[in-house]
């Protein structure tokens, strides 16, 4: 047993002298190889060191594309080339010479550069005044009664310019101006110029050498391909604010673009794609020596609207023809409408296919930033051109809204479709509150004994007040509230109103020290009151009428297609907007509505269009499609009268619902002309000249 552990402590030895000499050996190698580097080679690596740097930039991801349903793209991404500077190892004299050159190729191409020093030449003037200046001399170093010129000088020799001619030291200050306010480094640019054309990225690249530091950068840039066509839809892209990128900074950097409003904003995250880098080696001096792409970027995803580009551009423009007519008295009085807008809508599938605002505003104005002057344009138009007014505003739907209430009187069994109601001209019920029907008002009698089609072909409010006042506003509620009216649809995009219902929880909300009355409900029955909606939940529920009272899914979204071609589930859409947008689910009872019910009430809508009692009979008489629709004509502040018009065709078999509001348009017979051209362009048809005869039947009963 001795024998044995004097033999393995003999091995253990061993191993340890054999580790010893492979140390001492790998020990020599380093010491050899440092010698090399440092003493044999030194200069050699010194001087490659110094003559070389290695960045990293951003390869900018294109955006995605917005597409109308045929894949026709309204918003589409091109490529912009962008000047850079970086910091690099020359000095001054050498700078200030590089930058002049770089100044004199953007000028020769007529290139814009940001010039920010706040002092002109000829004459010599500030171009900032009183705290500002004062400010502005304070954190530059300058004697608080120093001129324009003297300052000027004093740049001049802050950054040694030794140029004599004073426009060229003005061009060198502008940039070293810049770049002091802005900062840079060998890792950060300073941006100088952007959106410059070909041929002067050809000469920067040609002539490097003259141009220390400079970097090209290829950006996608936001193009609007239709100019303002569906501008509310899609929305606008701009520079990331700062408040934006403080939030935002694991995945933003400070100049990129960012989804301001409309789709641009909603599909942001699918919209801005990723980002890859490239690499790039410099020399010293601030010249390129080569780059290469160290990760690919991936474009964002390409959203597929609803909506039809052709159809959409003929619903603004009859939108916008026909407020222009109405504020220029062409139906026989001015009014002062200055705003509006038309949904058209799927009814069986709740697609938007067009939706229109008028007045409308300019995408373009926001890339790269709004001018002052643009921004002003906007703010100061009582129009408000900038608010989407077919789902950011809503609005008393006046007669519109009578369906509801027959749907609702029938369906509660207080009245059904044998009923008729005798209207004398005034609803004399309650002593404190006796409304008129329209009628009576112009020509001091009733409409006589109605059934529930003909007070709606007819928009008899006095058959709504009574059958209102047999229901009662719970059960009308109830009704109002299955169609949608009252809440949001769930439309992909943002700041959509749920409007107002009319009801006594809404009446306690908003008049606290009254009691809900029986005038109220009254109110109510005719679309008054508090009701107030949107002529996208308009839409909605015409289409619900049209189409046997099934419930709708609205949407403006058909696909989001993504770069790899596979498409995002709908499911997926849907989990990402109840999220971004904070919607909830529809809660409301589902209602199976009697098919003899909504026969007869659009019956009434088909008898407004069709029948020489219709009012709208003047504009539907000589159309080739069967319509079923309905004016109003309701009441709003300041003396206004906001001008509905609601249908949908064909009558026979429903595929479309179309709605259009006017502000202060007057009465509901006119905006119907917006409906029959969109129509006309839905269903292939020419667009028709409606002679209007005013003379056949009474002015206001056509007015109605």
């Amino acid at each position: 047993m001795g024998k044995k552990r004097v033999t393995k402590k003999a091995n253990v030895n061993l191993r340890f002298n054999v580790l010893t000499i492979l140390v001492y050996i790998v020990g020599i190698i380093l010491i050899v190889k440092l010698f090399s580097l440092q003493i044999v080679n030194g200069a050699e690596y010194r001087e490659q060191s110094n003559t070389r740097l290695t960045r990293e930039s951003t390869l900018e991801a294109s955006r995605g594309a917005i597409l109308d349903k045929t894949g026709t793209p309204l918003v589409t991404s091109k490529m912009e080339f962008l000047l850079e500077m970086y910091k690099s190892k020359v000095d001054t004299e050498s700078l200030n010479q590089s930058i002049l050159n770089m100044i004199q190729v953007l000028e020769k191409y007529e290139c814009s550069y940001a010039d920010t020093f706040p002092i002109k030449m000829d004459p010599f003037e500030y171009t900032i005044e009183n705290e500002t200046l004062i400010k502005w001399k304070k954190n530059n170093n300058l004697e608080e009664d120093i001129t324009a010129e003297q300052a000027f000088y004093k740049f001049k020799d802050k950054y040694k310019i030794q140029n004599t001619d004073l426009q060229e030291v003005r061009k060198i200050i502008v940039i070293r101006y810049l770049i002091a306010q802005n900062g840079y480094s060998s890792t950060r640019a300073v941006t100088i110029s952007e959106n410059i054309p070909r041929e002067a990225v050809a000469e920067f690249s040609e002539g490097s050498e003259k141009f220390a530091g400079i970097n090209i950068v290829v950006k996608p840039a936001r193009e609007y391909t239709s100019g303002n066509l569906a501008s509310h839809i899609l929305g606008y892209a701009s520079k990331i604010s700062q408040e934006e990128y403080k939030t935002r900074k694991a995945v933003y950097d400070q100049n990129d673009i960012i989804g301001k409003t409309g789709i641009e904003y909603v599909f942001e995250e699918y919209l801005r794609g990723k980002n890859g880098t490239k690499q790039i080696d410099m020399a010293v001096d601030g010249t390129t020596t080569a780059e290469y792409v160290a990760k690919e970027a991936v474009a964002g995803s390409d959203v597929v609207l609803t909506i039809d580009a052709n159809l959409q551009r003929i619903a603004e423009n009859a939108l916008a023809s026909n407020i222009q007519k109405i504020a220029t008295g062409g139906f026989g009085k001015v009014y002062d409408a200055k705003a509006g807008a038309v949904v058209v809508m799927n009814v069986n599938s709740g697609e938007v296919l067009a939706m229109a605002s008028y007045p409308d505003y300019t995408p373009a104005d926001f890339v790269g930033g709004i001018s002052n002057e643009n921004w002003a344009k906007y703010r100061d138009n009582e129009a408000k051109p900038l608010m989407n007014k077919a789902m950011q505003n809503s609005y008393s739907p006046g007669s519109t809204f009578k369906m509801v209430t027959a749907i609702a009187g029938l369906e509660s069994g207080v009245i059904n479709l044998n009923t008729t109601i005798n209207d004398t001209g005034v609803y004399t019920k309650y002593r404190d509150y006796q409304p008129r029907c329209w009628i009576y008002t112009d020509y001091h009698r009733g409409h006589g004994y109605l059934n529930v089609s003909g007070a709606i072909e007819k928009s008899c409010n006095y058959f709504f007040y009574e059958t209102s006042d047999r229901m009662g506003i719970d059960n009308l509620v109830k009704f109002a509230r299955y169609f949608g009216l009252g809440s949001k649809t769930g439309i992909e995009l943002q700041s959509e109103t749920a409007g107002a219902l009319a009801s006594k929880e809404t009446w306690a909300n908003l008049h606290p020290n009254e009691a809900w009355g029986p005038g109220n409900t009254l109110q109510s029955a005719i679309g008054q009151s508090d009701n107030e909606f949107s002529p996208l939940q308009m839409a909605r529920y015409i289409s619900m009428l049209a189409n046997g009272g099934k419930k709708v899914d609205v949407s403006i979204v058909k696909t989001i297609r993504n770069a790899d071609g596979s498409e995002t589930s709908r499911e997926e859409i849907n989990q990402f907007i109840n999220k971004k947008l904070g919607l909830e689910q529809d809660t409301t009872e589902d209602l199976q509505i009697n098919q003899s019910y909504l026969s007869a009430i659009l019956e009434g809508m088909k008898s407004v269009t069709s029948d020489s009692g219709g009012t709208a009979y003047v504009r539907f008489k000589d159309f080739d499609i069967s319509v079923g629709g309905k004016t109003g004509s309701a009441e709003a502040p300041n003396n206004k009268v906001h001008a509905w018009f609601v249908g949908f065709a064909p009558f026979e078999n429903p595929e479309i619902a179309i709605v259009v509001m006017v502000e202060n348009g007057g009465h509901g017979n006119y905006t119907a002309e917006v409906v029959r051209d969109i129509m006309a362009e839905y269903f292939g048809m020419n667009t028709q000249n409606i002679e209007e005869d005013m003379t056949a039947r009474p002015y206001i009963e056509i007015l109605q």
